[in-house]
């Protein structure tokens, strides 16, 4: 059995803090439950916690991406925050731009950051 990854609401915000390891089926139920709880909440943003994830590979990085994906598909904003150095050099020297998906360096920037209308970027026609 797979460890889940909690989803939490703060007002119209969902948090995702990755607490566990990213095994392929954990990611999977973690896409399920967050794009459910999207469409229950009508939550019109995502943060996706990183903060104890310490090691990094393409499978990690194609998560966020496409995660971020599914939430705007579903009119949510996505915000990665607590990205470590480390993480963010692999990242890079993996050549995963995360392409679609802001950052933030704290929760609090974060919150912040979807908080304010004029932070989002403009849409794409």
């Amino acid at each position: 059995m797979t460890e889940r990854v909690p989803v939490l609401k703060i007002g119209d915000v969902l948090l995702v803090s990755i607490q566990v390891d990213l095994e392929d089926q954990t990611v999977l139920d973690l896409q399920d439950d967050l794009a459910a709880r999207i469409v229950a909440t009508g939550a019109s943003g995502v943060v996706i916690d990183i903060t104890a994830v310490e090691i990094v590979d393409s499978f990690v990085g194609r998560m966020l991406a496409t995660t971020a994906a599914i939430s705007r598909m579903l009119d949510a904003e996505t915000v990665v925050v607590g990205m470590r150095p480390a993480v963010a050099i692999t990242l890079v020297e993996l050549g995963l731009s995360l392409g679609g998906v802001r950052t933030a360096l704290t929760l609090e920037k974060g919150l912040d950051m979807l908080a304010r209308p004029d932070s989002r970027p403009p849409a794409k026609p």
